[in-house]
């Protein structure tokens, strides 16, 4: 029995995305998890995770914050002495990258999306892509959830000793059931995700104004991430929307909704699209890599380009121009294509092979 370290920035994250993958290493192997939170420590922990408490400042550049991170993470591993490490999300696969090639130990990246971070110019674009180049580059495997993000560390020279694509997390098929299409006259957009501009929290807005009436309804489901709480509560004030909040426990919310709107600028593969096509739900998503992927335009959902809320509205002024018949086959054809593509045992299954081979099993 081998020992693997599994390095994230989020318990939930880990748990609501990837914890199939984590039960199947439990089945063969010791696991330790380093993580900032304890929103689903209890949880891990009966599973039989060993915790480690791990502060990360997500979002933050402060060096001096980041070293201390490194240095968590290379301490970490001369205690644990992991066979394997696994890491996910900027942070963990940077430094945890650094202290694992450090320490000579096998390591497993996971490119979860880019943001907004290959936008940027100057000094900062060559800082990024220096660091990704040091943390990835004695990875034994990188994971790609599109194939955007992985010709874009292609071009900047980021590479490791293997790569390989998956289908996001994939969705979980069973949490996600199928559920029949609601009945009645009401339309209710709901817009999952963080509330924050890269999000097209902005865009949406814009398209609540304009056609939301007594039975077309926007509906908010996720936690405000920048400063748009006054604006947001001035909105539901004045009928313009409804604000639903962060649930861990979303698929409730998934199958009341009409359609599920994800109008990111930047993904990795959605995890809101997929889950809400696995529900039965048609989508009205971004033109985007990471988007794409998981809808067929007219045929599951429709598309438009982020950031331009006209091509939004005329997305969703085309949806509520489709009888209720002709929502519920989308959403039929969506689920189906999830069945297809996107089922969680698939990608788990990849990320076990990558396993075996490295611990040989």
């Amino acid at each position: 029995m081998g020992r693997v370290l599994i390095l994230t920035n989020s318990s939930g994250g880990l748990y609501d995305f990837r914890n199939e993958f984590v039960q199947a290493l439990l089945a063969e192997h010791e696991v330790f998890i380093s993580m900032p939170d304890d929103t689903k420590e209890k949880e891990l922990e009966a599973e039989g995770c060993g915790i480690i408490k791990t502060a990360i400042n997500r979002r933050g550049i402060n060096p001096i914050e980041d070293l201390k991170l490194y240095r968590a993470y290379s301490k970490m591993m001369k205690e644990v002495q992991p066979d394997l490490v696994v890491t996910y999300t900027i942070k963990p696969n940077i430094y945890g990258g650094l202290a694992a090639g450090r320490h000579k130990i096998p390591y497993m990246a996971t490119i979860t999306g880019l943001g907004g971070a290959f936008d940027k110019t100057g000094l900062l674009l060559r800082v990024i892509v220096a660091m990704y180049r040091a943390g990835l580059r004695k990875a034994a495997c990188v994971f790609f959830q599109n194939q955007e993000n992985r010709s874009i560390f292609q071009d900047f020279g980021i590479t490791a000793q293997k790569s390989r694509m998956v289908m996001g997390s994939g969705v979980n098929l069973d949490r996600h059931r199928y559920e029949e299409y609601p009945a009645g006259r009401e339309t209710h957009f709901l817009f999952v995700g963080r509330v924050m501009k890269e999000r097209g929290i902005l865009e949406f807005i814009e398209a609540a104004k304009r056609l939301h009436s007594d039975q077309v309804f926007f509906d908010i489901m996720g936690y405000c991430d920048e400063d748009y709480q006054g604006l947001l509560d001035r909105l539901e004030g004045q009928g313009v929307l409804r604000q639903i909040g962060f649930h861990t426990e979303v698929h409730e919310y998934l199958a009341a909704a009409s359609a599920i709107v994800v109008a990111s600028f930047h993904e990795g593969m959605s995890n809101a699209l997929i889950e809400g096509a696995a529900t039965g739900r048609p989508v009205i998503a971004s033109n985007i890599s990471g988007c794409l992927e998981a809808f067929e335009e007219g045929v599951t959902g429709f598309g438009f380009t982020p950031g331009h809320s006209e091509e939004l509205i005329r997305a969703m002024e085309q949806f509520l121009a489709l009888p209720m018949e002709s929502r519920a086959a989308m959403g039929q054809r969506g689920r189906e294509k999830m069945e297809r593509e996107f089922d969680r045992k698939l990608v788990t299954g990849e990320y076990m092979e990558e396993v075996h081979q490295l611990l040989g099993v």
